[in-house]
Protein backbone atom coordinates (compact mmCIF):
# COMPACT_ATOMS: atom_id res chain seq x y z
CA UNK A 1 0.00 0.00 0.00
CA UNK A 2 1.44 3.29 -1.09
CA UNK A 3 1.72 6.05 1.04
CA UNK A 4 0.66 9.04 -0.12
CA UNK A 5 2.72 11.76 2.03
CA UNK A 6 5.66 12.15 0.30
CA UNK A 7 3.38 13.57 -2.63
CA UNK A 8 1.74 16.43 -0.92
CA UNK A 9 4.54 18.21 0.56
CA UNK A 10 4.50 21.17 -2.08
CA UNK A 11 2.73 24.26 -2.58
CA UNK A 12 0.47 22.43 -5.14
CA UNK A 13 -0.84 19.05 -3.15
CA UNK A 14 -4.00 18.51 -5.39
CA UNK A 15 -1.77 18.35 -8.74
CA UNK A 16 1.02 16.36 -6.86
CA UNK A 17 -1.52 13.90 -5.84
CA UNK A 18 -2.54 13.80 -9.21
CA UNK A 19 0.93 13.43 -10.82
CA UNK A 20 1.30 10.77 -7.83
CA UNK A 21 -1.67 8.90 -8.85
CA UNK A 22 -1.53 8.59 -12.57
CA UNK A 23 2.26 7.56 -12.44
CA UNK A 24 1.21 4.70 -10.20
CA UNK A 25 2.77 5.75 -6.34
CA UNK A 26 -0.24 6.12 -4.83
CA UNK A 27 -2.63 3.25 -5.70
CA UNK A 28 -6.41 4.11 -7.04
CA UNK A 29 -9.05 2.78 -8.55
CA UNK A 30 -9.97 3.54 -12.48
CA UNK A 31 -12.47 6.70 -12.43
CA UNK A 32 -10.01 8.28 -9.69
CA UNK A 33 -6.93 7.87 -12.34
CA UNK A 34 -9.26 9.03 -14.41
CA UNK A 35 -10.61 11.89 -12.13
CA UNK A 36 -6.53 12.97 -11.88
CA UNK A 37 -5.76 12.56 -16.05
CA UNK A 38 -8.18 14.88 -16.36
CA UNK A 39 -7.15 17.40 -13.88
CA UNK A 40 -3.78 17.45 -15.31
CA UNK A 41 -5.45 17.52 -19.18
CA UNK A 42 -6.86 20.49 -17.86
CA UNK A 43 -3.92 22.29 -16.97
CA UNK A 44 -3.03 22.42 -20.58
CA UNK A 45 -5.97 22.47 -22.42
CA UNK A 46 -8.08 24.46 -19.71
CA UNK A 47 -6.88 28.21 -20.38
CA UNK A 48 -8.45 27.79 -23.90
CA UNK A 49 -11.98 27.30 -22.49
CA UNK A 50 -11.47 29.88 -20.10
CA UNK A 51 -10.65 27.71 -16.83
CA UNK A 52 -7.56 29.00 -14.74
CA UNK A 53 -5.81 27.03 -11.90
CA UNK A 54 -5.28 29.06 -8.46
CA UNK A 55 -2.45 28.27 -6.51
CA UNK A 56 -3.81 30.66 -4.05
CA UNK A 57 -7.42 29.95 -3.43
CA UNK A 58 -6.26 26.48 -3.02
CA UNK A 59 -3.75 27.16 -0.34
CA UNK A 60 -6.48 29.18 1.28
CA UNK A 61 -9.03 26.34 1.61
CA UNK A 62 -6.42 23.81 3.02
CA UNK A 63 -4.39 26.05 5.65
CA UNK A 64 -8.31 26.80 6.76
CA UNK A 65 -8.92 23.02 7.51
CA UNK A 66 -5.49 22.56 8.90
CA UNK A 67 -5.20 25.32 10.54
CA UNK A 68 -8.71 26.24 12.12
CA UNK A 69 -10.34 22.68 12.24
CA UNK A 70 -9.95 19.97 14.71
CA UNK A 71 -11.76 16.61 14.38
CA UNK A 72 -13.82 14.60 16.69
CA UNK A 73 -14.42 11.49 18.11
CA UNK A 74 -12.37 8.67 19.72
CA UNK A 75 -8.68 8.94 18.83
CA UNK A 76 -9.16 11.86 17.00
CA UNK A 77 -10.88 14.21 19.36
CA UNK A 78 -9.38 17.50 19.08
CA UNK A 79 -6.41 16.81 16.68
CA UNK A 80 -6.20 18.98 13.73
CA UNK A 81 -7.66 18.36 10.75
CA UNK A 82 -4.59 16.71 8.94
CA UNK A 83 -5.69 16.94 5.22
CA UNK A 84 -5.03 13.67 3.27
CA UNK A 85 -3.65 13.24 0.03
CA UNK A 86 -6.83 12.32 -1.57
CA UNK A 87 -9.05 15.52 0.38
CA UNK A 88 -5.94 17.74 -0.85
CA UNK A 89 -7.26 16.95 -4.26
CA UNK A 90 -10.97 16.93 -3.38
CA UNK A 91 -10.37 20.50 -1.95
CA UNK A 92 -7.75 21.81 -3.93
CA UNK A 93 -9.82 21.01 -7.41
CA UNK A 94 -13.11 21.92 -6.10
CA UNK A 95 -11.39 25.50 -4.26
CA UNK A 96 -8.85 26.30 -6.99
CA UNK A 97 -10.04 25.87 -10.51
CA UNK A 98 -11.95 29.06 -11.64
CA UNK A 99 -13.86 30.33 -14.58
CA UNK A 100 -13.51 32.92 -17.16
CA UNK A 101 -16.01 35.35 -15.02
CA UNK A 102 -13.57 34.75 -11.78
CA UNK A 103 -15.85 32.44 -9.57
CA UNK A 104 -15.28 28.87 -8.89
CA UNK A 105 -15.77 26.23 -12.37
CA UNK A 106 -17.16 23.64 -10.14
CA UNK A 107 -21.14 23.75 -9.31
CA UNK A 108 -21.26 20.17 -8.18
CA UNK A 109 -19.03 17.81 -6.59
CA UNK A 110 -19.49 13.77 -6.20
CA UNK A 111 -17.46 12.07 -3.78
CA UNK A 112 -17.80 7.97 -3.12
CA UNK A 113 -15.10 6.64 -0.83
CA UNK A 114 -15.62 3.51 1.24
CA UNK A 115 -16.94 3.68 5.01
CA UNK A 116 -14.90 5.38 7.13
CA UNK A 117 -12.62 7.29 5.04
CA UNK A 118 -13.31 10.64 6.12
CA UNK A 119 -15.94 12.20 4.32
CA UNK A 120 -18.43 13.50 6.69
CA UNK A 121 -15.62 15.05 8.41
CA UNK A 122 -14.14 16.76 4.80
CA UNK A 123 -17.96 17.38 3.90
CA UNK A 124 -18.81 19.49 7.29
CA UNK A 125 -15.38 21.25 7.07
CA UNK A 126 -16.50 22.74 3.48
CA UNK A 127 -19.54 24.16 5.04
CA UNK A 128 -17.80 25.76 7.92
CA UNK A 129 -15.23 26.84 5.32
CA UNK A 130 -17.88 28.48 2.96
CA UNK A 131 -19.75 30.14 5.69
CA UNK A 132 -17.56 32.02 7.23
CA UNK A 133 -14.87 32.37 4.55
CA UNK A 134 -15.91 32.31 1.16
CA UNK A 135 -16.99 36.38 1.12
CA UNK A 136 -20.72 35.18 0.54
CA UNK A 137 -23.07 37.83 2.57
CA UNK A 138 -25.95 35.50 3.93
CA UNK A 139 -25.12 32.00 2.87
CA UNK A 140 -27.32 29.49 3.61
CA UNK A 141 -25.56 26.20 4.42
CA UNK A 142 -27.51 22.51 4.42
CA UNK A 143 -26.59 19.63 5.34
CA UNK A 144 -29.25 16.97 3.48
CA UNK A 145 -29.73 13.41 3.73
CA UNK A 146 -32.96 11.02 3.19
CA UNK A 147 -33.94 12.17 6.54
CA UNK A 148 -33.22 14.37 9.09
CA UNK A 149 -31.26 11.58 11.76
CA UNK A 150 -29.03 10.83 8.70
CA UNK A 151 -28.60 14.67 8.08
CA UNK A 152 -27.50 15.10 11.54
CA UNK A 153 -24.16 13.30 11.37
CA UNK A 154 -22.76 15.25 9.36
CA UNK A 155 -24.45 18.59 11.08
CA UNK A 156 -22.86 17.45 14.35
CA UNK A 157 -19.54 16.71 12.94
CA UNK A 158 -19.71 20.56 11.93
CA UNK A 159 -20.53 21.36 15.40
CA UNK A 160 -17.85 19.52 17.34
CA UNK A 161 -15.60 21.51 15.11
CA UNK A 162 -16.76 24.54 15.87
CA UNK A 163 -16.94 23.60 19.57
CA UNK A 164 -13.22 22.85 19.90
CA UNK A 165 -11.65 25.57 17.55
CA UNK A 166 -11.51 28.27 19.27
CA UNK A 167 -11.19 30.90 16.21
CA UNK A 168 -14.73 29.39 15.43
CA UNK A 169 -15.88 29.61 18.90
CA UNK A 170 -15.46 33.19 18.98
CA UNK A 171 -17.24 33.95 15.66
CA UNK A 172 -20.39 31.38 15.30
CA UNK A 173 -23.65 31.20 17.45
CA UNK A 174 -24.64 27.70 18.21
CA UNK A 175 -28.46 27.36 18.60
CA UNK A 176 -29.54 24.68 20.93
CA UNK A 177 -28.81 22.95 24.04
CA UNK A 178 -25.58 20.89 23.77
CA UNK A 179 -26.39 17.58 21.87
CA UNK A 180 -29.21 18.61 20.47
CA UNK A 181 -27.75 22.09 18.48
CA UNK A 182 -29.96 22.56 15.28
CA UNK A 183 -28.31 25.87 13.37
CA UNK A 184 -24.77 27.46 13.66
CA UNK A 185 -24.50 31.33 12.68
CA UNK A 186 -21.73 32.76 11.54
CA UNK A 187 -23.18 36.85 12.12
CA UNK A 188 -20.87 38.80 10.82
CA UNK A 189 -21.90 38.02 7.38
CA UNK A 190 -25.78 37.05 8.40
CA UNK A 191 -25.22 33.18 7.33
CA UNK A 192 -26.12 29.98 9.03
CA UNK A 193 -25.81 26.09 8.49
CA UNK A 194 -28.41 23.84 9.14
CA UNK A 195 -30.03 20.58 8.51
CA UNK A 196 -32.09 19.64 6.06
CA UNK A 197 -33.90 16.42 5.06
CA UNK A 198 -35.01 15.28 1.33
CA UNK A 199 -38.82 14.46 2.54
CA UNK A 200 -38.68 18.45 3.65
CA UNK A 201 -36.92 20.03 1.02
CA UNK A 202 -38.83 23.10 -0.13
CA UNK A 203 -38.77 25.82 -3.14
CA UNK A 204 -37.78 28.30 -0.79
CA UNK A 205 -34.08 27.43 0.07
CA UNK A 206 -31.36 29.19 -1.30
CA UNK A 207 -28.21 27.66 -0.45
CA UNK A 208 -24.40 28.82 -1.30
CA UNK A 209 -23.54 25.38 -0.63
CA UNK A 210 -25.37 21.79 0.04
CA UNK A 211 -23.92 19.01 1.64
CA UNK A 212 -25.84 15.67 0.60
CA UNK A 213 -24.82 12.66 2.81
CA UNK A 214 -26.00 9.14 1.72
CA UNK A 215 -26.85 9.81 -1.95
CA UNK A 216 -27.64 6.49 -2.74
CA UNK A 217 -30.17 6.24 -0.09
CA UNK A 218 -32.31 9.22 -1.69
CA UNK A 219 -36.17 8.08 -2.91
CA UNK A 220 -35.66 10.15 -5.68
CA UNK A 221 -33.36 12.94 -7.19
CA UNK A 222 -35.81 15.74 -5.62
CA UNK A 223 -33.60 17.12 -2.71
CA UNK A 224 -30.60 17.22 -5.18
CA UNK A 225 -32.88 19.44 -7.60
CA UNK A 226 -34.56 21.75 -5.30
CA UNK A 227 -31.31 22.64 -4.08
CA UNK A 228 -29.82 23.26 -7.07
CA UNK A 229 -32.07 25.09 -8.37
CA UNK A 230 -32.19 27.19 -5.48
CA UNK A 231 -28.85 27.84 -6.30
CA UNK A 232 -29.75 30.25 -9.45
CA UNK A 233 -29.19 33.37 -7.46
CA UNK A 234 -25.34 32.33 -6.02
CA UNK A 235 -22.47 33.13 -8.23
CA UNK A 236 -20.27 30.06 -6.95
CA UNK A 237 -22.39 28.26 -5.29
CA UNK A 238 -21.96 24.59 -4.59
CA UNK A 239 -23.58 21.21 -4.28
CA UNK A 240 -21.07 19.07 -2.50
CA UNK A 241 -22.42 15.11 -2.36
CA UNK A 242 -20.94 12.24 -0.50
CA UNK A 243 -21.90 8.68 -0.17
CA UNK A 244 -21.20 5.14 -0.09
CA UNK A 245 -22.02 2.64 -2.90
CA UNK A 246 -25.65 1.55 -3.12
CA UNK A 247 -27.60 -1.24 -3.98
CA UNK A 248 -30.08 0.09 -6.67
CA UNK A 249 -29.00 1.00 -9.91
CA UNK A 250 -32.30 2.54 -10.50
CA UNK A 251 -31.69 5.77 -8.18
CA UNK A 252 -30.23 9.39 -8.01
CA UNK A 253 -27.12 7.98 -6.66
CA UNK A 254 -25.84 5.48 -9.46
CA UNK A 255 -26.96 8.07 -12.00
CA UNK A 256 -24.85 10.53 -10.65
CA UNK A 257 -22.47 7.79 -9.90
CA UNK A 258 -22.39 6.82 -13.95
CA UNK A 259 -22.65 10.70 -14.73
CA UNK A 260 -19.35 10.92 -12.61
CA UNK A 261 -17.53 8.28 -14.32
CA UNK A 262 -18.05 9.40 -17.67
CA UNK A 263 -17.42 13.39 -17.00
CA UNK A 264 -14.21 11.64 -15.63
CA UNK A 265 -13.50 9.27 -18.56
CA UNK A 266 -13.54 12.25 -21.53
CA UNK A 267 -17.03 10.31 -22.27
CA UNK A 268 -19.13 13.74 -21.14
CA UNK A 269 -18.12 17.24 -21.48
CA UNK A 270 -18.84 19.24 -18.24
CA UNK A 271 -17.03 21.34 -16.89
CA UNK A 272 -19.46 22.82 -13.98
CA UNK A 273 -18.97 18.89 -12.74
CA UNK A 274 -16.58 17.35 -10.32
CA UNK A 275 -16.13 13.85 -9.93
CA UNK A 276 -14.06 11.58 -7.29
CA UNK A 277 -15.51 8.29 -7.47
CA UNK A 278 -13.53 5.57 -5.77
CA UNK A 279 -13.35 1.38 -7.06
CA UNK A 280 -11.83 -1.25 -8.26
CA UNK A 281 -10.49 -2.43 -11.45
CA UNK A 282 -12.29 -5.79 -13.41
CA UNK A 283 -10.43 -8.81 -11.58
CA UNK A 284 -9.94 -7.01 -8.22
CA UNK A 285 -10.83 -9.42 -5.32
CA UNK A 286 -10.95 -7.57 -2.45
CA UNK A 287 -12.13 -10.82 -0.21
CA UNK A 288 -9.02 -12.38 -1.28
CA UNK A 289 -6.28 -9.55 -2.33
CA UNK A 290 -5.57 -6.98 0.36
CA UNK A 291 -3.15 -5.00 -1.93
CA UNK A 292 -6.49 -3.76 -4.49
CA UNK A 293 -7.97 -2.00 -0.63
CA UNK A 294 -6.54 1.24 -1.06
CA UNK A 295 -8.39 1.80 -4.07
CA UNK A 296 -11.90 1.96 -2.42
CA UNK A 297 -10.60 3.29 0.87
CA UNK A 298 -7.81 6.49 0.08
CA UNK A 299 -7.20 7.00 3.34
CA UNK A 300 -6.50 3.69 4.58
CA UNK A 301 -2.79 4.69 4.68
CA UNK A 302 -3.74 6.89 7.31
CA UNK A 303 -5.51 4.26 9.26
CA UNK A 304 -9.09 4.69 8.45
CA UNK A 305 -10.98 2.67 8.57
CA UNK A 306 -8.23 0.24 9.44
CA UNK A 307 -6.90 -2.77 8.11
CA UNK A 308 -7.93 -4.72 10.94
CA UNK A 309 -11.41 -3.66 10.87
CA UNK A 310 -11.38 -4.73 7.47
CA UNK A 311 -9.81 -7.83 7.88
CA UNK A 312 -12.84 -8.37 10.61
CA UNK A 313 -15.39 -7.44 7.71
CA UNK A 314 -13.84 -9.98 5.31
CA UNK A 315 -13.67 -12.35 7.44
CA UNK A 316 -17.53 -11.99 8.67
CA UNK A 317 -18.42 -11.91 5.66
CA UNK A 318 -17.09 -15.23 4.02
CA UNK A 319 -18.30 -16.75 6.82
CA UNK A 320 -21.84 -15.25 6.83
CA UNK A 321 -23.32 -15.13 3.25
CA UNK A 322 -25.81 -12.93 4.14
CA UNK A 323 -23.55 -9.80 4.62
CA UNK A 324 -21.39 -10.17 1.65
CA UNK A 325 -23.20 -7.63 0.06
CA UNK A 326 -23.42 -5.23 2.60
CA UNK A 327 -19.31 -5.53 3.03
CA UNK A 328 -18.82 -5.21 -0.95
CA UNK A 329 -20.86 -2.20 -1.11
CA UNK A 330 -19.96 -0.39 2.06
CA UNK A 331 -16.37 -1.40 2.59
CA UNK A 332 -15.50 -2.05 -1.08
CA UNK A 333 -17.47 0.65 -3.24
CA UNK A 334 -18.97 -2.45 -5.01
CA UNK A 335 -22.12 -1.18 -6.79
CA UNK A 336 -24.68 -4.63 -5.42
CA UNK A 337 -26.98 -5.84 -7.83
CA UNK A 338 -29.36 -5.90 -5.13
CA UNK A 339 -29.44 -5.83 -1.53
CA UNK A 340 -29.70 -9.52 -1.13
CA UNK A 341 -28.76 -10.93 -4.14
CA UNK A 342 -30.63 -14.27 -4.60
CA UNK A 343 -28.20 -16.20 -6.88
CA UNK A 344 -24.23 -15.74 -6.78
CA UNK A 345 -22.58 -14.88 -9.79
CA UNK A 346 -20.27 -18.33 -8.77
CA UNK A 347 -23.20 -20.02 -9.15
CA UNK A 348 -24.76 -18.92 -12.16
CA UNK A 349 -21.81 -19.42 -14.50
CA UNK A 350 -20.86 -22.89 -12.90
CA UNK A 351 -24.21 -23.74 -14.78
CA UNK A 352 -23.52 -22.37 -18.16
CA UNK A 353 -22.87 -24.62 -21.17
CA UNK A 354 -23.41 -23.37 -24.48
CA UNK A 355 -22.33 -26.24 -26.32
CA UNK A 356 -25.68 -26.68 -27.80
CA UNK A 357 -26.77 -23.88 -29.61
CA UNK A 358 -29.61 -22.67 -31.03
CA UNK A 359 -33.21 -25.10 -31.25
CA UNK A 360 -31.64 -27.84 -33.62
CA UNK A 361 -29.78 -30.35 -30.96
CA UNK A 362 -33.12 -30.23 -28.65
CA UNK A 363 -35.44 -31.56 -31.74
CA UNK A 364 -37.46 -34.03 -30.25
CA UNK A 365 -37.07 -33.69 -26.80
CA UNK A 366 -39.49 -33.40 -23.65
CA UNK A 367 -39.46 -30.16 -22.19
CA UNK A 368 -41.54 -27.73 -20.29
CA UNK A 369 -42.36 -23.44 -20.98
CA UNK A 370 -42.95 -20.91 -18.44
CA UNK A 371 -44.53 -17.52 -19.86
CA UNK A 372 -43.88 -14.48 -18.09
CA UNK A 373 -45.91 -12.24 -20.71
CA UNK A 374 -45.58 -8.55 -20.00
CA UNK A 375 -48.82 -6.60 -20.11
CA UNK A 376 -47.72 -3.11 -22.87
CA UNK A 377 -43.45 -2.07 -22.80
CA UNK A 378 -41.80 -4.66 -20.05
CA UNK A 379 -39.95 -7.44 -21.35
CA UNK A 380 -41.31 -10.34 -22.25
CA UNK A 381 -39.74 -14.23 -21.51
CA UNK A 382 -40.50 -17.80 -23.01
CA UNK A 383 -38.05 -20.24 -20.50
CA UNK A 384 -38.04 -23.67 -21.98
CA UNK A 385 -37.20 -26.12 -19.73
CA UNK A 386 -35.47 -29.76 -21.25
CA UNK A 387 -35.29 -32.73 -19.85
CA UNK A 388 -32.60 -34.67 -19.57
CA UNK A 389 -32.04 -37.87 -21.74
CA UNK A 390 -29.66 -40.51 -21.81
CA UNK A 391 -27.27 -38.78 -23.81
CA UNK A 392 -27.59 -35.33 -21.83
CA UNK A 393 -27.88 -36.09 -17.82
CA UNK A 394 -28.47 -32.19 -17.33
CA UNK A 395 -32.09 -30.22 -17.56
CA UNK A 396 -31.42 -27.53 -20.10
CA UNK A 397 -32.50 -23.72 -19.75
CA UNK A 398 -32.99 -22.01 -23.51
CA UNK A 399 -34.66 -18.73 -23.17
CA UNK A 400 -36.32 -16.35 -25.67
CA UNK A 401 -36.79 -12.80 -25.11
CA UNK A 402 -39.03 -10.31 -26.65
CA UNK A 403 -39.02 -6.24 -25.97
CA UNK A 404 -41.17 -3.43 -28.09
CA UNK A 405 -38.76 -1.72 -30.61
CA UNK A 406 -40.12 1.79 -30.51
CA UNK A 407 -37.33 3.87 -28.62
CA UNK A 408 -35.27 0.89 -27.85
CA UNK A 409 -32.29 3.62 -27.18
CA UNK A 410 -33.95 4.78 -24.20
CA UNK A 411 -35.11 1.98 -23.06
CA UNK A 412 -31.82 0.67 -23.52
CA UNK A 413 -30.55 4.06 -21.42
CA UNK A 414 -33.18 4.03 -18.37
CA UNK A 415 -32.46 -0.07 -17.54
CA UNK A 416 -28.65 0.85 -18.73
CA UNK A 417 -28.43 -2.69 -20.75
CA UNK A 418 -27.08 -3.09 -24.23
CA UNK A 419 -30.57 -3.98 -25.97
CA UNK A 420 -29.82 -2.76 -29.01
CA UNK A 421 -26.39 -5.14 -28.85
CA UNK A 422 -28.54 -8.25 -27.78
CA UNK A 423 -30.48 -7.41 -30.20
CA UNK A 424 -27.97 -7.64 -32.97
CA UNK A 425 -26.30 -10.69 -31.67
CA UNK A 426 -29.93 -12.22 -31.13
CA UNK A 427 -30.05 -12.41 -28.15
CA UNK A 428 -33.33 -10.54 -27.92
CA UNK A 429 -36.11 -9.82 -30.65
CA UNK A 430 -37.75 -6.43 -30.79
CA UNK A 431 -41.01 -5.60 -32.24
CA UNK A 432 -42.30 -2.83 -33.90
CA UNK A 433 -44.90 -0.33 -32.08
CA UNK A 434 -44.73 0.87 -28.82
CA UNK A 435 -46.56 -2.56 -26.99
CA UNK A 436 -45.43 -5.76 -27.13
CA UNK A 437 -47.03 -7.75 -29.90
CA UNK A 438 -48.81 -11.47 -28.33
CA UNK A 439 -49.70 -12.50 -31.57
CA UNK A 440 -45.91 -12.79 -32.88
CA UNK A 441 -45.12 -14.12 -29.27
CA UNK A 442 -47.93 -17.32 -30.03
CA UNK A 443 -46.44 -17.17 -33.56
CA UNK A 444 -43.13 -18.23 -32.48
CA UNK A 445 -44.55 -20.68 -29.59
CA UNK A 446 -45.96 -22.61 -32.16
CA UNK A 447 -43.28 -23.08 -34.48
CA UNK A 448 -41.38 -23.95 -31.29
CA UNK A 449 -43.85 -26.78 -31.04
CA UNK A 450 -43.50 -28.31 -33.89
CA UNK A 451 -40.21 -29.40 -33.06
CA UNK A 452 -39.93 -30.35 -29.48
CA UNK A 453 -42.31 -32.18 -27.22
CA UNK A 454 -43.78 -28.83 -25.63
CA UNK A 455 -45.69 -31.34 -22.63
CA UNK A 456 -47.06 -27.71 -21.02
CA UNK A 457 -46.20 -23.97 -20.46
CA UNK A 458 -46.88 -22.31 -17.65
CA UNK A 459 -48.63 -18.93 -17.71
CA UNK A 460 -49.71 -16.07 -15.04
CA UNK A 461 -53.68 -17.22 -14.76
CA UNK A 462 -54.17 -13.25 -14.39
CA UNK A 463 -53.54 -13.00 -18.14
CA UNK A 464 -54.43 -16.63 -19.35
CA UNK A 465 -58.17 -16.02 -20.42
CA UNK A 466 -57.02 -13.09 -22.73
CA UNK A 467 -54.15 -15.29 -24.19
CA UNK A 468 -56.61 -18.18 -25.03
CA UNK A 469 -59.04 -15.94 -26.87
CA UNK A 470 -56.48 -14.77 -28.90
CA UNK A 471 -55.23 -17.89 -30.05
CA UNK A 472 -58.72 -19.03 -30.66
CA UNK A 473 -59.10 -15.44 -32.51
CA UNK A 474 -55.98 -16.09 -35.35
CA UNK A 475 -56.81 -19.92 -34.94
CA UNK A 476 -53.03 -20.73 -33.36
CA UNK A 477 -53.46 -24.22 -31.94
CA UNK A 478 -51.26 -24.44 -28.56
CA UNK A 479 -49.55 -26.66 -26.16
CA UNK A 480 -50.97 -27.37 -22.92
CA UNK A 481 -51.40 -23.93 -21.32
CA UNK A 482 -51.29 -24.12 -17.55
CA UNK A 483 -52.39 -21.36 -14.76
CA UNK A 484 -49.69 -20.74 -12.55
CA UNK A 485 -50.02 -18.60 -9.54
CA UNK A 486 -47.55 -15.81 -8.51
CA UNK A 487 -47.88 -16.00 -5.13
CA UNK A 488 -46.13 -17.72 -2.28
CA UNK A 489 -48.31 -21.02 -3.02
CA UNK A 490 -46.96 -21.85 -6.61
CA UNK A 491 -44.17 -19.59 -6.94
CA UNK A 492 -42.28 -21.33 -3.35
CA UNK A 493 -41.91 -24.61 -4.40
CA UNK A 494 -41.14 -24.21 -7.76
CA UNK A 495 -38.08 -21.81 -6.52
CA UNK A 496 -36.96 -23.96 -4.36
CA UNK A 497 -36.62 -26.61 -7.07
CA UNK A 498 -35.29 -24.52 -9.22
CA UNK A 499 -32.47 -23.73 -6.43
CA UNK A 500 -31.53 -26.72 -5.85
CA UNK A 501 -30.83 -27.86 -9.54
CA UNK A 502 -28.68 -25.17 -9.70
CA UNK A 503 -26.64 -25.34 -6.71
CA UNK A 504 -26.53 -28.97 -7.35
CA UNK A 505 -25.22 -28.40 -10.97
CA UNK A 506 -28.14 -30.10 -12.22
CA UNK A 507 -29.41 -27.87 -14.98
CA UNK A 508 -27.39 -25.90 -17.81
CA UNK A 509 -28.34 -22.69 -19.50
CA UNK A 510 -27.02 -21.10 -22.54
CA UNK A 511 -25.01 -18.02 -21.45
CA UNK A 512 -27.89 -16.14 -22.97
CA UNK A 513 -26.62 -12.27 -20.74
CA UNK A 514 -30.10 -11.09 -21.22
CA UNK A 515 -31.35 -14.16 -18.58
CA UNK A 516 -28.11 -13.45 -16.64
CA UNK A 517 -28.80 -9.67 -16.33
CA UNK A 518 -31.81 -11.24 -14.73
CA UNK A 519 -30.67 -14.05 -12.94
CA UNK A 520 -28.06 -11.18 -10.82
CA UNK A 521 -31.31 -8.95 -10.33
CA UNK A 522 -33.37 -11.67 -8.18
CA UNK A 523 -34.16 -10.80 -5.12
CA UNK A 524 -36.58 -13.28 -2.94
CA UNK A 525 -38.89 -12.18 -0.61
CA UNK A 526 -40.44 -14.25 2.53
CA UNK A 527 -44.01 -14.85 3.80
CA UNK A 528 -44.09 -15.16 7.50
CA UNK A 529 -44.24 -19.14 7.08
CA UNK A 530 -40.80 -19.01 5.10
CA UNK A 531 -42.33 -19.61 1.81
CA UNK A 532 -40.15 -17.22 -0.96
CA UNK A 533 -41.03 -16.27 -4.28
CA UNK A 534 -38.97 -13.61 -6.34
CA UNK A 535 -39.85 -9.71 -5.69
CA UNK A 536 -40.10 -7.79 -8.72
CA UNK A 537 -40.88 -4.62 -6.92
CA UNK A 538 -37.21 -5.14 -4.61
CA UNK A 539 -35.07 -6.01 -7.99
CA UNK A 540 -32.72 -3.59 -9.16
CA UNK A 541 -33.64 -4.67 -12.67
CA UNK A 542 -36.01 -6.96 -15.49
CA UNK A 543 -36.26 -10.27 -13.83
CA UNK A 544 -38.87 -11.90 -16.02
CA UNK A 545 -36.39 -14.36 -17.52
CA UNK A 546 -35.87 -16.14 -14.34
CA UNK A 547 -39.84 -15.81 -12.99
CA UNK A 548 -40.92 -17.65 -16.43
CA UNK A 549 -37.99 -20.63 -15.56
CA UNK A 550 -39.30 -20.95 -11.90
CA UNK A 551 -42.77 -21.21 -13.49
CA UNK A 552 -41.43 -23.82 -15.82
CA UNK A 553 -39.56 -25.79 -13.20
CA UNK A 554 -42.91 -25.48 -11.16
CA UNK A 555 -44.96 -27.57 -13.68
CA UNK A 556 -42.00 -30.09 -14.61
CA UNK A 557 -41.49 -30.62 -10.27
CA UNK A 558 -43.77 -33.77 -11.21
CA UNK A 559 -41.20 -35.24 -13.38
CA UNK A 560 -39.87 -38.43 -12.72
CA UNK A 561 -36.29 -36.66 -13.38
CA UNK A 562 -36.94 -34.61 -9.98
CA UNK A 563 -37.98 -37.02 -7.78
CA UNK A 564 -34.36 -37.17 -5.97
CA UNK A 565 -34.02 -33.19 -6.12
CA UNK A 566 -35.73 -32.83 -2.70
CA UNK A 567 -32.88 -33.21 -0.55
CA UNK A 568 -31.09 -30.28 -1.63
CA UNK A 569 -33.97 -28.39 -1.50
CA UNK A 570 -33.43 -26.50 2.03
CA UNK A 571 -29.98 -25.79 0.91
CA UNK A 572 -29.27 -21.75 0.57
CA UNK A 573 -27.68 -20.57 -2.08
CA UNK A 574 -24.49 -18.81 -1.57
CA UNK A 575 -24.48 -15.37 -1.83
Amino acid sequence: MSSSKSQINTSDRATAYAQAVVAGEIVAGPDVRAACRRHLKDLVDGPARGLYWDLEAQAHVLGYFEEVLCLNGGQYEGKPFEVLGWQAFVLGSLFGWKGSDGYRRFRVAYIETGKGSGKSPLAAGVGLYCMTSDSEPRAEIYSAAANRKQAMVLFRDAVAMVNQSPLLTDRIETSGAPGREWNLAHVESGSYFRTLSSDKARSGERPHVGLLDEIHEHRDASAVEMLRAGTKSRLQALIFMITNSGSDKVSVGWDYHQYGSQVCSGLKDDDSFFAFICGHDEGDDPFRDESCWPKSNPSLDAGLPGVKYLREQVTQARGMPSKQAAVKRINFCIWTEAASPWISGETWMDCQDDSLVGLEPYYGRDCYGGLDLSSTTDLTCLALLFMPTEDDPYWRLKPYFWLPGYDLHTKADQDRVPYLNWRDMEYLETQDGRAINKLAVLKRLTQISEYVNLLGVAYDRWRIEDLKMLAENEGISLPELKPFGQGFKEMSPALDTFEALLLDRQIRHDGNPVMTWCAANAVVTKDPAGNRKVAKDKATGRVDGIVASIMACGIASGSEYLEDISSFINDPIIV
